[in-house]
């Protein structure tokens, strides 16, 4: 599955440094910058193998990025991930393209999965009085890979229902690669679906 996603970066390079270049004149920011109500989907079509990697803050998701410990807090982990493991309902795809879920990885702190060491976002730092705060930014990673019987069918990529389910989800930054070739969109509620 990671081997069209893990070309997909090198892909989109062209577009990703000159969205970081726009990115760093607005806000001096970083593309893996954590922006509360900004997610990202790297999509890839490959002959009838359809893949599809969702990271957003948690924030986005679950409405906070805490390890759950309050029986609430926990109950809305558990429903997120629910959703998660249903993406043919959340990415909507078209009946007449015939998609079946081949694989699917769900990972994030809040799933009891520990950080890998270099995508540890914890940082400790300082406020204008000198305490010292920590500053947990959590994220959920969501990997799909979907083997398509017509693939042809896939005329485009609805992002509605995500947008519906996750509300504080304002933006989706979506990288795709498909029979068009490849583009880079950023895609709101209003404007939710792209095309292949």
């Amino acid at each position: 599955m990671r081997r069209l996603l893990l070309a997909l970066p090198f892909a989109m390079l062209p577009l990703a440094v000159a969205h970081a270049a726009d990115e760093h004149d607005h806000e001096h920011g970083s593309l893996d910058a954590h922006e509360h109500g900004v997610g990202r989907l790297n999509a890839a079509l490959d002959g009838k193998t359809l893949e599809l990697e969702l990271e957003s803050p948690a924030m986005n998701l679950v409405g906070f990025e805490h390890v759950a410990t309050s029986d609430a807090d926990k109950a809305k982990v558990a429903a997120v991930r629910a959703l998660l493991e249903q993406p043919l309902a959340l990415f909507n795809l078209p009946k007449a393209a015939g998609c079946v879920v081949e694989n699917q990885e769900l990972e994030s702190p809040l799933f009891g999965d520990k950080p890998d060491a270099d995508d540890d976002h914890d940082e400790d730092a300082k406020d204008e009085d000198g305490h010292e705060h920590h500053d947990d930014h959590s994220e959920i990673h969501a990997r799909y890979q979907f083997t398509c019987a017509t693939p042809a069918a896939l005329k485009s990529l609805d992002l509605a229902n995500i947008f519906t389910r996750f509300p504080a989800t304002q933006k989706i930054q979506v990288q795709l690669i498909g029979p068009s070739g490849q583009q880079g969109v950023d895609v709101t509620a209003k404007a939710a679906a792209l095309k292949f």
